[in-house]
């Protein structure tokens, strides 16, 4: 059965209902791979979502892409630049910058998902890579930090790295849906990073991340094996191996004559 691609008003409805699943990706065949398995949402990069075939791949997954508020210039530029996405196909727009550029874009019918909790591009302010909110006054600045994102418009926050019972404590008390990274089963969506779900991270392994495959040792097996073939080709060149009659064109003797006859 086909799926129907889910607007935001599908996905608001669905506040409370269980959870969805949400992967980031990097390439079309992952897209490809998400739809056919079924995954709910992603977190795209924009030159991935703008590619003409995205859509081909893709077209059921509701998806989102942003850019880093730091590089992103004045509210009107992330304004020009959520409506490009927009045009593109995107559904929603991630925006890490302030509760008032969330509302300027909301208040402009653009879809924002806000970010909460350990935010990467902001972790100086919450002591770096760490988790935030094991205290009660950290856990209730995060409490009012999400209801100011649902007061300035966002339907939408992603939740990094929050204790458990704190997000399924705030998850309870606001309208706005609760993204879960690393926060725990209490929210509406269940989000990792396709690499760490495939194992072609080579870098720090996130502690809420699962691995269910290990693709590293398989591209490092296909690696070996290209550097092997090319070691062969250079070998049978070398020892006139290759080319063999079956990889050359040979000319009709009268026409050689001929050609070499025209040589002398």
């Amino acid at each position: 059965m086909t799926r129907k691609l889910p607007t935001v008003a599908d996905l608001r409805a669905r506040k409370g209902q269980g959870q969805l699943t949400m992967l980031r990706y990097f390439s079309l065949d992952e897209a490809a791979a998400a739809e056919v398995a079924g995954i709910d949402i992603a977190s795209v990069p924009d030159d991935i979502l703008t590619h003409p075939d995205y859509r081909k791949v893709a077209p059921s997954i509701s998806s989102m892409t942003g850019m880093d508020h730091r590089s992103a210039g004045t509210r009107d530029d992330y304004l020009r630049y959520s409506g490009r996405m927009l045009m593109a196909g995107a559904d929603a727009l991630y925006c890490s910058a302030g509760l008032g550029t969330v509302e300027y874009l909301a208040r402009e019918h653009i879809p924002i998902v806000g970010h909460v909790g350990l935010v990467p591009s902001r972790a100086t302010w919450t002591g770096g890579y760490r988790a935030v909110g094991k205290t009660a006054e950290t856990a209730l600045a995060l409490y009012r930090e999400v209801k100011a994102y649902e007061n300035a418009g966002a339907f939408a926050v992603e939740i990094e790295v929050v204790p458990v019972e704190v997000a399924t404590e705030i998850s309870k008390r606001v309208n706005i849906l609760l993204w879960s990274m690393g926060s725990g089963p209490g929210c509406d969506v269940q989000y990792l990073f396709a690499e760490d779900i495939l194992g072609t991270n080579r870098g720090h392994m996130p502690r809420h991340a699962k691995v269910y495959r290990n693709f590293a040792a398989e591209y490092d097996r296909l690696q070996g094996e290209r550097v092997a073939a090319f070691r062969e080709f250079i070998g049978d060149v070398n020892t006139g191996r290759y080319p063999e009659e079956g990889h050359i064109v040979r000319m009709p003797e009268s026409e050689l004559d001929a050609f070499l006859s025209g040589l002398d």
